[in-house]
């Protein structure tokens, strides 16, 4: 694997993600690698606890558009070449391109490791923006660490807010509308308060506090930890969660639709301040 890590310490998987000098932001790469070490981990009988955590400053700084500029300039001069469009073959297809491959890599690898039968913990640290909040929400705990700061800014790209849409749930609706109203950052006491985060804690504590947590819970018996992780979800899907997240899901897609309409290019509007966002600051 080019951006995952994972390794098993006792009956705790540890799913690390490994882009230091891209502030963690991930890739189609990235996603398919970090679904193939969920996958590994909910397969192996031995593991009853997984733990998502990343390696350097920030926990993840979203979706990487690092390539966003070259898929731009390619478009404009007319090369077919693969790399126009950066993930998706858009101008070929449109919109539907767009849906298609966020049904599979955005929403569908979310909603595949929130329902895994196994309790999952995110330790997040430094920023946390946008798509990174993809990769946190699904996990059923979140320890952050005392600098930790959430945000979802894709209101700039003229987009109501990310793919998989926790923020009702984690907020509540009125904090969520300000998260995407206003693109600013919640810090980790206020997401503590707010119900989002589970336990904030000093930054060089992070990891052993996270690993502490996932032994004790991996003392319980595997399948009442997955009973109870059911009965938890499944009464947020009754209440609507899981109904929610594809009619979200769908709007979103509607952004999409009137970028592309208006600018010719899926994610340009207000790109610059998006990957200005996503700086290493």
């Amino acid at each position: 694997m080019q951006h995952m890590l994972y390794e098993t310490d006792g009956p705790v998987a540890v799913i690390t993600l490994n882009r230091p000098d891209k502030a963690n932001a991930v890739s189609g790469l990235t996603l398919n690698e970090m679904d193939e070490c969920f996958t590994r981990a909910a397969d192996d009988g031995e593991v009853r606890v997984i733990v998502l955590r990343s390696v350097g400053k920030h926990f993840c700084a979203g979706h990487d558009l690092s390539g966003s500029d070259e898929a731009l300039e390619k478009a404009a001069a007319g090369d077919s070449g693969p790399a126009r469009g950066s993930f998706v073959d858009w101008k070929e297809r449109g919109l539907e391109a767009i849906y298609e491959w966020e049904t599979i890599h955005y929403l569908g690898y979310s909603r595949r490791w929130r329902d895994i039968p196994k309790p999952t913990i995110a330790a997040v640290q430094g920023q946390c923006i946008a798509g990174g909040l993809m990769l946190c929400w699904p996990c059923d705990l979140i320890v952050a660490a005392d600098n930790a700061m959430f945000s979802d800014p894709v209101a700039r790209m003229g987009i109501g807010g990310v793919e998989y849409h926790g923020h009702t749930w984690e907020l509540g609706p009125r904090k969520a509308k300000e998260m995407l109203f206003t693109a600013r950052r919640i810090d980790a006491t206020e997401a503590e308060a707010a119900g989002m985060v589970n336990r904030v804690v000093p930054l060089d504590e992070l990891h052993a506090e996270t690993m502490a947590l996932a032994h004790e819970i991996a003392q319980m018996h595997p399948f009442a930890l997955a009973q109870s992780k059911r009965a938890v979800n499944r009464t947020m899907d009754i209440q609507g969660f899981y109904s929610a997240l594809q009619a979200v899901f769908d709007i979103h897609q509607t952004g999409h639709g009137n970028a592309l309409s208006v600018g010719g290019y899926p994610i340009l509007t207000g790109l610059s301040e998006m990957k200005k966002s996503q700086s290493d600051d």
